[in-house]
């Protein structure tokens, strides 16, 4: 990995983070298929607060730029900051209490909503829990079960719907005070009433962290504020869902055509 930064100790630092995510010039391969670059040059700010979303077919790149996000991997080549900060710069525990994700298969553990949303936070409050379960759009649906947050998940959270589940995974995320919050294809296994109610808790979050979401069903991301159109490793096109709409002949109007979600 290249290194952009100057400081003389890896991994110690724990800065007050706002929310800024800059990648600068990254490129990356596997380790595995170190020839095959998949991500080309990548050049982006999110700005703290912003809600962005990354869109594109299965294969574009969209997982791998938050997996090196996440340092999951190094970039080949080029700087990740947070910040300014330099991610590997971050002390690493430090670092994943400001920067969490929501998987698209979120994993729920065979005990009640409240030791689920609370989950190796024993500093929280049960305020904090329900704050962060009004913010993931959770408390109510909560509420109306007979035992409330007492009520059992079952294996891998069986007793409940797919869109519940997604909530309780997001409070959960929400419950750690982060400053980035990571949707990884957060609702495309979702039916349209569970859709809907995640698309109410990026509305309640929306201002308040840096929100990043990699969408599948490009109907969930309309209200971003940045739309990112990732090809073959690339970032080809970049605005809002209504400016990216004017360019007919542009990738993006392809894909949403194509889920008739226009």
């Amino acid at each position: 990995m290249k290194n952009t930064s100057n400081h003389q100790h890896k991994g110690l630092e724990k800065p007050q983070i706002a929310g800024t995510v800059e990648m600068n010039s990254v490129k990356f391969a596997y380790p595995s298929r170190p020839t095959e670059e998949v991500l080309k040059n990548i050049n982006l700010k999110l700005k703290s607060g912003e809600t962005v979303a990354f869109v594109g077919a299965s294969g574009a790149g969209k997982s791998t730029i938050v997996s090196l996000m996440q340092q999951f991997y190094a970039p080949s080549d080029g700087s990740i900051t947070l910040d300014g900060v330099p991610i590997q710069d971050i002390e690493r525990e430090y670092f994943h209490t400001k920067v969490s994700m929501v998987a698209q298969e979120p994993i729920l553990y065979d005990c009640s909503i409240r030791e689920n949303i609370l989950y190796g936070c024993d500093w929280a409050t049960e305020e904090d829990m329900k704050t962060a379960a009004e913010m993931a759009n959770a408390h109510d649906f909560i509420k109306q079960l007979d035992k409330g947050y007492e009520t059992k998940c079952g294996e891998r959270g069986a007793k409940l719907s797919g869109g519940q589940k997604q909530r309780i995974a997001i409070a959960r995320a929400l419950v750690r005070r982060p400053t980035v919050l990571i949707l990884d294809e957060a609702t495309s296994s979702l039916d349209s009433h569970s859709e809907n109610a995640i698309q109410e808790t990026l509305r309640r979050i929306a201002g308040k962290i840096t929100v990043i979401v990699i969408a599948h069903r490009l109907s969930t991301i309309r209200h971003a504020d940045r739309i990112y159109v990732i090809d073959n490793g690339s970032i080809v096109q970049t605005g809002t869902h209504t400016e990216l709409l004017k360019d007919v002949d542009g990738p993006y109007f392809c894909l949403v055509s194509k889920q008739n979600s226009i």
